[in-house]
């Protein structure tokens, strides 16, 4: 909860806006705002990537941004040679590996509210996907694995514009089979029970995943985690107390055996540990602190002023 004031550039979601056509536009518009009030601020927590760079250099602000995507993306080199002097923090150490050599202050890992998400004691009889259909996520991963140990597989994934043909040419055709349920895009009330009530969830990823928002959510509920051993999974993944990670099929199955006889309540009591807001936010504190001291400003938990700022991207979409 915060006592700030909300000055949204749109009025919902662009992603799910038909009529949006130019989304960056209300980036734009969302960083016309921000700097109009900029001197308000202690510090400007910025989720929008590198789009406000040019202007921040030219603010006596103090300005964090905390990257979400992936850079293995060759020619975002260059660009952040020219801007290593912006603070940045990274959502997992794995993600720093590309651009090792830029100015980070630390990394936080994600965090949910306690309450977001109900314990579930009892295992139940499917496994569960989540996320989106895409070349990068595997779901003809999580297909086959379910297939190997004949268990009901329930996918709830979107299809961005750009996965359409992927989907028709390489996965449609594989959801005919009599152990899969493909349920489309869900929303946050129907992902508590999906989550909850899985047997696992699958996670068999082919890319370097930033992080994986889904698998602390699956924690939070008590649902154990198979993943495969790519990007953030290790750092996020206890290995044999929230689940296991895995390097083929065959070991995915073996892991669904074992967990048989999973205890849910540790899974869930590691997630409280490790992945609360609670715990964010004082990792979120100490970069704040660490920003501000470097700068010489006064400590943000000065009485005289504790305003921070976080803008959100216009496009915002938490499983990416």
């Amino acid at each position: 909860m915060t006592a700030g004031r909300l000055m949204a550039p749109c009025e919902r979601s662009l992603r799910l806006d038909s009529n949006d056509v130019d989304p960056m536009a209300y980036n734009f518009l969302q960083l016309e705002h921000v700097f109009q009030e900029a001197r308000s601020f202690d510090v400007i927590h910025f989720h929008i990537d590198y789009l406000h760079f040019s202007l921040s250099r030219r603010q006596r602000v103090p300005n964090v941004t905390t990257l979400h995507g992936r850079l293995d993306i060759p020619n975002l080199a260059p660009l952040y040679r020219e801007f290593s002097d912006m603070p940045v923090v990274s959502i997992s150490n794995d993600q720093r590996r590309p651009l090792l050599w830029i100015n980070w202050l630390g990394t936080v890992y994600h965090g949910i509210p306690l309450d977001l998400y109900d314990f579930k004691k009892d295992q139940g009889n499917y496994l569960a996907f989540l996320g989106r259909i895409s070349p990068e996520k595997r779901v003809d991963r999580a297909i086959q694995i379910a297939q190997t140990v004949n268990m009901k597989l329930k996918i709830a994934a979107k299809i961005d514009a750009v996965d359409r043909d992927y989907f028709q040419r390489e996965i449609r055709h594989l959801l005919e089979h009599p152990l899969i349920e493909f349920l489309g895009e869900i929303g946050e009330d129907e992902k508590k029970n999906f989550l909850g009530n899985a047997y696992a969830l699958l996670f068999p990823i082919d890319w370097s995943e930033p992080f994986g928002l889904v698998m602390i959510e699956a924690m939070a509920c008590g649902t154990p985690i198979v993943a495969f051993r790519r990007g953030s999974v290790p750092e996020v993944v206890n290995d044999g107390c929230t689940g296991f990670i895995v390097d083929d099929i065959n070991e995915a199955a073996r892991g669904l055996e074992k967990i048989q006889h999973f205890d849910r309540r540790r899974c869930r009591k590691v997630f409280e540990e490790r992945f609360s807001v609670e715990r964010m936010a004082r990792d979120y504190v100490r970069v704040y602190e660490q920003l501000l001291s470097t700068r010489g400003h006064q400590s943000i938990c000065s009485p005289s002023r504790t305003n921070i700022i976080s803008t959100p991207p216009a496009t915002a979409d938490p499983e990416v």
